[in-house]
């Protein structure tokens, strides 16, 4: 997945805004919360940021091409970055950005949910 691809992705999302900080890295919100990170990539390959669940993290941190997520992992967070953008991976990646953004979605208080037009099951 390109940089562009994955903006245009994230832009799907209800109730999304965009900005570019952190060392110029595309940073994808939702009721001002962070939910996905394009940039911070080692060798200069696009990277990919994203919100999991415990279980997902302990999965994808011993998998090829993904790893607890710089500076946020760290701080006991559960996040991961995948490192590894080869094109059969778009869709595993989308899977985990759309995964990311529920989560990140539902820890938003009721009202800005409501605010926002989300519908919260």
């Amino acid at each position: 997945m390109t940089y562009d691809e994955f903006n245009r992705y994230c832009q799907s999302f209800p109730a999304t805004t965009h900005v570019v900080q952190w060392g110029d890295s595309q940073v994808w919100k939702v009721g001002g919360k962070v939910f996905a990170i394009g940039g911070w990539g080692k060798s200069g390959e696009p990277a990919f940021t994203f919100k999991t669940s415990e279980v997902n993290f302990h999965f994808l941190q011993e998998k090829d091409g993904y790893r607890p997520a710089p500076y946020m992992a760290s701080r006991g967070l559960k996040w991961i970055q995948q490192y590894d953008s080869k094109a059969e991976l778009d869709d595993e990646l989308k899977y985990y950005i759309s995964e990311s953004y529920r989560l990140v979605s539902l820890k938003l208080t009721k009202k800005l949910q409501k605010e926002l037009g989300l519908n919260q099951n």
